[in-house]
């Protein structure tokens, strides 16, 4: 096994006393692990933080063997990891694509949109910025995995407008009629996530809460359950900065 490929790294974990094992994103290769020496080193650490991009290289003598991953920087998002808020989203949209992606399937318009999301990140550490985008991301990230969300019609009634909830069931959108004495069993659809845009931060707190049903329980569930702790720490930032 011998790849070679620009790279997000998502993942760090120290291995025995010096090395560390690598989780790290690619265009067409998806998740690709490998053991990096000498990776808890002064000189490795700084390139081995979530949200950098890297020109890697995985080399292995078989496909069940661990590949030794050698690294260089192209990116680094050092300067995110000092403001908090930014900081927190930066290691939940890390942890949630490890977490969620199996190991070498390809996801191009994953590897696109969280490059994306982690360029305004970067650019808007005071979240103005990438909320919403945040939002738009965990949606794609359910719909390459086979659980998408169906916001295009009324799941009772069929009707494209007016949508404005979401079954915590089916996934479907609903309609303020078809809703009608139900609302509290229902979570918002905020607009944005229909019709682009911008979104205030009620909307953008909505759209969070619809997408974090679903993550917790379709995708994010047994021992992939513990990276919902990143999330709740970034949604907790969140309502404090705009109370």
């Amino acid at each position: 096994m011998h790849l070679v490929a620009d790279a997000f790294i998502l993942s760090v974990r120290q291995h025995g006393e010096h090395g560390a094992v690598a989780r790290a994103l690619t265009r067409m290769d998806g998740v690709q692990p490998g053991y990096v020496r000498g990776g808890r080193s002064r000189q490795l650490r700084p390139v081995l933080q979530p949200g950098n991009v890297v020109r890697a290289e995985w080399r292995a003598r078989t496909e069940d063997q661990l590949a030794g991953l050698t690294l260089e920087l192209v990116a680094s998002r050092a300067a995110v990891h000092g403001q908090p808020l930014a900081a927190a989203a930066l290691e939940w949209v890390t942890a949630l694509t490890a977490a969620a992606l199996p190991e070498a399937q390809p996801y191009p318009r994953v590897f696109d949109a969280l490059g994306g999301v982690l360029d305004a990140i970067e650019a808007a550490p005071a979240a103005r910025g990438w909320a919403a985008g945040l939002v738009r991301y965990e949606l794609l990230v359910l719909a390459e995995l086979g659980f998408g969300l169906d916001l295009q019609r009324c799941v009772v009634t069929g009707a494209v407008d007016a949508l404005v909830y979401v079954s915590p069931r089916s996934g479907g959108a609903v309609t303020q009629v078809a809703a009608s004495g139900y609302e509290d069993r229902l979570l918002p659809l905020p607009g944005f996530l229909r019709e682009g845009g911008t979104a205030d931060w009620p909307a953008i707190i909505d759209g969070l809460r619809l997408t974090g049903h679903f993550l917790a329980r379709d995708l994010l569930i047994g021992r992939a359950a513990d990276t919902l702790a990143a999330r709740e720490r970034l949604v907790e930032r969140l309502k404090r900065a705009v109370a």
